[in-house]
């Protein structure tokens, strides 16, 4: 019989966060898969308990091969256990690559769900809820940044982003100068931990207090989706598409995402993106 890959999700700040079931594993797994081992005893300690099993340190560098490895002892019938620095495996974080090979070998995956602070941003915002997207942290380099922000112009879905504190406040100039300087926002940084803070305000506001401030920690950025129902010129929709493509995605999938997001003729879209492109 197989064991199982769990995804434990650790706290995102707050010790007290940690689950019942989150201790139960630490204490007992035969193997855990820890992205950095020193943080995971640490934890522990916190925690007050002993880590039991076999730690063995799994992060980005080193995903790929170290995947069947503990998908082996999986498959003979002990439970791996995954867990990263803060928050969810897999998300932002390492844990995709063994879980796509864990499917692709037949075994199971499952989860100790727990704090996220995709979700913790995002409930603490006072931005729409009911539909959002996940960006991760934005690209480094000024033009890659402007192109990834001007493909997003027309989500109309809320968007949740990480960055680092050094970069907080020219990926906030970036954003107000792509997505529109009076875009609702909100930059949350520390959650759960003794100096969190959630500024609410523009764009615009959001780019001055960064620009004032040395805003320090782990920072996530909310920003609204763009509203529905505004008219668009076709050229702005090439655009976006183009830009789009530039980032990667098949021409095909570009144009069909912003169409839908703008409620304007797919064919019509393509042609014009193909004769542009």
């Amino acid at each position: 019989m197989n064991g199982r890959l769990i995804l434990a999700a650790t706290p995102i700040g707050n010790t007290d966060d940690a689950s019942i079931r989150l201790r139960d594993l630490l204490e007992h797994a035969p193997v855990i898969a820890a992205e950095d081992t020193r943080r995971l005893y640490a934890l522990a300690q916190r925690m007050g308990i002993s880590v039991g099993g076999k730690v063995i340190s799994f992060h980005e560098h080193n995903e790929v091969d170290k995947s069947d490895d503990l998908l082996d002892v999986v498959e003979g019938g002990g439970d791996v256990v995954l867990v990263t620095d803060a928050g969810m495996p897999s998300v932002s974080d390492p844990g995709y690559r063994v879980v796509t090979r864990a499917i692709e070998r037949g075994l199971t995956v499952t989860a100790a769900p727990g704090p996220s602070a995709v979700l913790t941003a995002l409930a603490l915002s006072g931005l729409p809820t009911d539909r959002f997207t996940f960006e991760g942290f934005p690209p480094r380099k000024p033009g890659e940044l402007a192109r990834a922000l001007a493909a997003l112009k027309l989500e109309q879905r809320t968007m949740v982003f990480f960055e680092s504190p050094h970069r907080i406040s020219a990926t906030l100039d970036a954003m107000a100068a792509e997505l529109g300087a009076d875009r609702r926002a909100a930059v949350c940084r520390e959650l759960t931990k003794t100096y969190e803070q959630v500024i609410r305000g523009n764009l615009a506001e959001l780019a001055q207090v960064a620009a004032a401030e040395q805003l320090r920690g782990e920072i996530a950025i909310v920003i609204e989706g763009a509203v529905g129902g505004v008219e668009v010129s076709l050229e702005t929709l090439v655009e976006e598409v183009l830009a789009r493509v530039a980032q990667g995605d098949r021409l095909k999938s570009a144009v069909a995402e912003v169409a839908t997001a703008a409620g304007y003729s797919k064919r019509e879209l393509y042609a014009a993106a193909l004769a542009a492109k």
